[in-house]
């Protein structure tokens, strides 16, 4: 496929799917918003993507939502019955957080290298990532409140679970920035890296590892972690149960097994 506003590429199981408005420091107008759904269902429904590494072209990650995109948003919604204004634009924010649902929903572990700035949305995109990295040069800003609004695509809701209610609570209410190095201390971030080089080669060695496991396996610990995160552990018990149940007799299994007691490297079929 083609892409207005990302690039895409697989190599070796592993897919990067790299923001590309560099001159526009990588704004998220509404055509990236809607290729970062395609470009990770796209990951999701094909079998040799095992992991996804999600990066920016240029000097920096994303500097959040194009605020060109917000001003036109009046009149994209409009009617002449306010009550249908306001049904349009409650469509049109529920649309905008499927968008970056995406890669919670994708199957594969998702891999975010960032560097440079991170703002806004570019928060709320992050978030919805297995894991963050980033290199000594990142800074991050949740700056919904500096421009008037309530953070309404995923930050609010994610960013707590990650870093603890008390810190979000603080980074929302004051747009404050957040260097690598406390991006690192509050664990926004798994691991910092001296560089944006050295951030993409550790990040594609990461993501390789991943890719060298069991995909269906894989597949799975990503399903369990993201299910226990919204509910009791005894509802996750029960769900793990009845998932291997289904999926635990495979040929990965098998594989795998052999290959430990042989002290060899399994292979597995995507």
């Amino acid at each position: 496929m083609s892409y207005e506003t990302l690039q895409v590429s697989l190599e070796a199981h592993v897919a990067v799917i790299r923001l590309n408005r560099p001159d526009k420091a990588n704004a998220m107008n509404l055509a990236m918003w809607h290729e970062i759904r395609t470009a990770f269902e796209w990951a999701d429904s094909t079998p040799e993507v095992r992991a996804v590494v999600l990066e920016g072209e240029g000097k920096l990650f994303t500097s959040g939502i194009d605020l060109q995109m917000m001003m036109g948003l009046a009149a994209s919604i409009r009617n002449d019955c306010d009550g249908r204004t306001r049904e349009n634009l409650r469509r049109t924010i529920l649309d905008l957080q499927d968008c970056l649902s995406s890669l919670e929903r994708c199957r594969k572990p998702v891999l975010a290298a960032i560097h440079g700035a991170c703002i806004g949305g570019g928060i709320d995109l992050v978030t919805c990532a297995d894991m963050r990295y980033c290199s000594a040069d990142a800074w991050f800003s949740v700056k919904e409140i500096d421009i008037g609004m309530t953070a309404d695509v995923g930050t609010l809701q994610r960013l707590p679970r990650l870093i603890g209610e008390g810190m979000a609570r603080e980074l929302a209410y004051t747009a404050r920035t957040v260097d690598a190095a406390e991006a690192r201390e509050i664990r926004l971030v798994n691991r910092v890296f001296e560089s944006p080089e050295a951030l993409a080669a550790g990040v594609r060695e990461i993501a390789a590892g991943i890719a060298a496991k069991s995909p269906l396996a894989m597949r799975g610990t990503k399903e369990m972690i993201s299910y226990a995160r919204d509910h009791s552990v005894a509802d996750g018990l029960n769900y793990i149960a009845t998932w291997n149940a289904a999926m635990l007799m495979s040929n990965d299994l098998q594989a795998a097994m052999m290959a430990n007691m042989s002290k060899q490297i399994p292979t597995f079929d995507d």
